[in-house]
């Protein structure tokens, strides 16, 4: 149900005939079920404000929407298909009308946060889902530090991370890797990031002070042992993660892509539950939350220019199906921007 605005509160409101461009899905499958439609503007509910999108970012948990991967995730997704048809979740643009019940925004500011579907040109975020883009930022960088921003924090947050360290990154190179370096530099740790031999170089600039290509060393049969590991994306056994841990060291397990179809990486985090119960070292996962005060903390480090989004490329809207693509096969070097409405 949408709450009605009063004429001023929707100054600058765009578009007469509430329609909008969207990139859309009815079934769940490859990048080839995405298209772009033209579909209704969303209504807003009195704690939301409508954003007009400039850029959206893509992160993997919208693949994992777009495929319905795995199964478990249908029970709040849809069964048969997707509940919210419209892709994206990370959003940069301008605010063009609020609901009667928010207060921390008004229309013309410049906002970034999670909404529902952003590859479109208009998206409805809650109040409490948003924060002030810094000015330093591009719009396409902005929107790509929601999700994986976020869950950087929460996973160093969770694996109480401490100045002088020694944290591994498992999957360095990619969308909440890339965070995670920067902010554990930021926290004062000592970092070795894990990525692939063609993204060593993308790490280093990152601020890594060591690297593991992992296509020619394990990071578990070193003579290096890491106070926190955070293993983002990646699939080591639960033996492997406690033999390169210290005796009380901590690993907070954040993704996964194998495991089925069906409970995907839950499985293997659900059991590294069990496994902290047997000794010292802690094994944990995450289950991050989309959270503006997160954004708050965030923006404090990427208007100190402390951590800068590290964006591979943009993609019109048009051709957000090729850019998930890229990011299925693994060719992304941190993350990438959906370009939508030109900020002039």
């Amino acid at each position: 149900m949408g709450t009605q605005l009063t004429t001023a509160r929707d100054a600058g409101s765009p578009a007469t005939d509430g329609l909008m461009q969207a990139i859309v899905q009815d079934t769940y499958g490859s990048a080839d079920v995405l298209r772009l439609a033209r579909i209704a503007r969303p209504e807003i509910a009195e704690n939301e404000v409508l954003v007009r999108v400039h850029a959206a970012g893509l992160d993997r948990g919208t693949w994992h929407l777009m495929t319905g991967k795995p199964y478990l995730m249908r029970l709040a997704m849809g069964f048969r298909g997707p509940k919210q048809p419209v892709s994206g979740r990370d959003v940069a643009g301008t605010v063009v009308a609020v609901g009667s019940a928010v207060t921390r925004f008004a229309v013309g500011d410049e906002v970034f946060g999670m909404g529902k579907g952003s590859f479109a040109e208009y998206t409805a975020v809650r109040e409490d889902k948003l924060a002030r883009k810094p000015a330093n930022l591009s719009f396409a960088q902005a929107a790509t530090v929601p999700i994986s921003g976020g869950t950087a924090l929460q996973a160093l947050v969770a694996g109480r991370v401490e100045r002088g360290q020694h944290l591994l990154v498992i999957g360095a190179s990619g969308g909440v890797g890339s965070y995670a370096v920067q902010l554990a530099k930021a926290f004062g740790a000592e970092v070795t990031g894990v990525c692939g031999t063609a993204k060593l170089d993308l790490v280093r600039s990152l601020g890594a002070d060591h690297v593991i290509d992992y296509t020619r060393e394990d990071f578990a049969e070193g003579g290096r042992r890491y106070d926190l590991i955070l293993d983002i994306a990646g699939n080591p056994s639960l033996s492997r993660l406690r033999r390169a841990l210290e005796p009380r060291g901590t690993a907070v397990i954040t993704g996964g892509e194998e495991g089925g179809n069906f409970s995907g990486g839950m499985n293997r985090q659900l059991r590294a539950l069990v496994w902290s119960m047997l000794g010292r070292k802690r094994l944990t996962m995450l289950v991050s939350k989309e959270r503006g005060a997160d954004l708050e903390r965030l923006t404090e480090y990427l208007a100190a220019g402390t951590v800068t989004p590290s964006v591979d490329r943009t993609y019109p809207l048009a051709e957000a199906p090729e850019a998930m693509r890229r990011l299925e096969a693994g060719d992304v070097r941190g993350k990438v921007a959906i370009t939508v409405a030109d900020p002039a």
